[in-house]
């Protein structure tokens, strides 16, 4: 066993139990969170503007700090983007997280020298606690490579700027700086098919062991290895033990993923966003994400039934229902305050407090009324593969068709791209349909009451889904694509793309 993988043994039991000392105490952590994010910034123009030196109870903090998103707190962001101080928290950013927004165009996410932790430590703590927990650590002893932005970084008001990962990539630990892989400049390659290449070429030959990237992302990686070997990727990478992954749901990659490996080996899940990261898989034992309460973040949870609402109910972590969806409301030493991530989550522990990520509050087909969810498109297809387990998915996204030709009931349209084909395609889509109105309520009325008709399956040819991506401008990096739409704006993109 080799240094790093020998000194990570009694840190990694020292880091389990310093987070077994929090989670028996979650409630009251998180209070004092509340209490002393509050104090810090009294003095901002925020805590100033939302008369903080009044605030002593939970039920005063709602009153003065409301739900948010960013478009709400552009005004705020415009003053430090202008290289004022002291407007959401003491002082100026350290960085801006760059990210792209629906809504807003781009965004600009503050990370503070306070909250910089909570991104670099919780990102080692997973992987301490799975060392921990199954006692392996070889792998840090050879190759790891991080599938992830450009580092490289602008200004913005005298405040570094740039894309989450190419931060995070600047504060790599210097044990593990001289295993990592991509080099720094293939790093720098913001053309993402140049950079692949590149990272193929210098890593192809090298003992990998860990790899971590959004799942997508890893898998053109993959293919683009076997097409240059014809080799799986277990025998391209013998020593690769531990597969890193965040961004979005790995269930309908995960067939292809392990077929392109060539066996089955241990992964963790991330929950990492701009603005804070706030969950991770601790064990291989048990489901979901231990949700990290004391990492400088206050969490408050709205019902997905009441987010719409003038004035919806909003819940600390001592209120919440395992099963339950909510909506992830956080304030936090980033200065981000009441701040509306657009994520759902669902409780699947709260002893202690464990998370799966459902879906993004925006992103659903509603166009009859319906409220489909991304959980339940993933559940039901899910369902299907497992009904049919020659089937492999690339990628896929849904949307509705209301408008049919030829007088035709509406339906739901699902942009498949397959790297295998269902043998029987009706069957398949039976399955899925049939699990959908199993899940959801609302859609079994419609299909039973004629409103709308069983969903449509279009396959689409070999990337599809990157070129489309490509011509988005949004190829490789943290970018994702939305399961879900309520329009048909990705539709008849992909459509114009020669379907199958």
């Amino acid at each position: 066993m080799g240094i790093r993988a020998l000194l990570s043994q009694p840190l990694a039991k020292y880091i389990a139990e310093e987070q077994q000392r929090w989670i028996v105490k979650s409630t009251e952590v998180q209070e004092e969170w509340r209490v002393k994010l509050v104090a810090k910034a009294m003095n901002t123009q925020f805590g100033k503007d939302h008369f903080f030196k009044d605030i002593h109870t939970y039920e005063e903090f709602k009153e003065a700090v409301p739900v948010r998103d960013y478009e709400d707190l552009k005004g705020y962001i415009a003053h430090l983007k202008a290289g004022e101080s002291d407007i959401l928290w003491p002082g100026k950013p350290l960085y801006f997280a760059k990210t792209s927004g629906t809504t807003s165009g781009t965004k600009y996410i503050p990370i503070t020298k306070e909250s910089i932790p909570n991104h670099i430590n919780s990102a080692r703590n997973a992987i301490l606690s799975y060392i921990a927990e199954t006692k392996k650590s070889a792998f840090l002893d050879k190759k790891l490579i991080f599938l992830s932005g450009s580092p490289v970084m602008t200004e913005t008001g005298g405040v570094l700027t740039g894309r989450l990962s190419g931060i995070s990539n600047h504060h790599v630990p210097g044990y593990l700086r001289a295993n990592q892989m991509p080099s720094y400049e293939t790093n720098c390659i913001e053309d993402w098919e140049i950079k692949l290449d590149k990272i193929i070429d210098e890593t192809i030959d090298q003992p990998m062991s860990l790899i971590s990237g959004i799942p997508p992302w890893v898998q053109m990686y993959f293919d683009r290895i076997i097409d240059r070997t014809g080799k799986k990727i277990k025998d391209v990478f013998p020593e690769f033990s531990l597969f890193i992954y965040g961004g979005v749901n790995f269930e309908p990659y995960r067939a292809k993923l392990y077929e392109s490996i060539g066996k089955r080996i241990d992964s963790i899940e991330l929950y990492p966003a701009s603005e804070g990261f706030f969950a991770y898989q601790d064990s291989q034992k048990e489901e979901g994400l231990l949700l990290l309460l004391n990492s400088g973040i206050f969490f408050e949870f709205i019902p997905v039934e009441n987010y719409f609402d003038e004035n919806p109910k909003r819940l600390r972590i001592n209120d919440v229902e395992v099963g339950k969806n909510y909506a992830l409301v956080v304030s936090s030493n980033a200065g981000l305050w009441g701040y509306s991530i657009g994520d759902t989550i669902k409780f699947v522990s709260t002893d202690p407090y464990r998370i799966l990520v459902t879906g993004r509050i925006k992103h659903f087909i509603s166009a009859f009324g319906e409220h489909v969810i991304g959980e339940e498109i993933e559940k039901a297809l899910r369902y299907a593969m497992e009904r049919h387990p020659e089937v492999e998915v690339v990628e896929f996204t849904v949307a509705p068709m209301v408008t049919p030709n030829q007088g035709s009931l509406p339906y739901h349209e699902w942009f498949v791209e397959f790297a295998k084909m269902p043998v029987n395609m009706e069957q398949f889509v039976q399955d899925i349909d049939r699990r959908l109105t199993e899940l959801n309520v609302y859609y079994d009325d419609l299909i039973k009451g004629n409103i709308l008709r069983q969903l449509v399956m279009t396959p689409l040819r070999k990337n599809s889904f990157i070129d489309y991506m490509r011509a988005s401008g949004k190829l490789g990096g943290q970018n994702k694509v939305p399961r879900l739409s309520n329009d048909r704006k990705i539709a008849d993109e992909l459509t114009k793309m020669n379907t199958l």
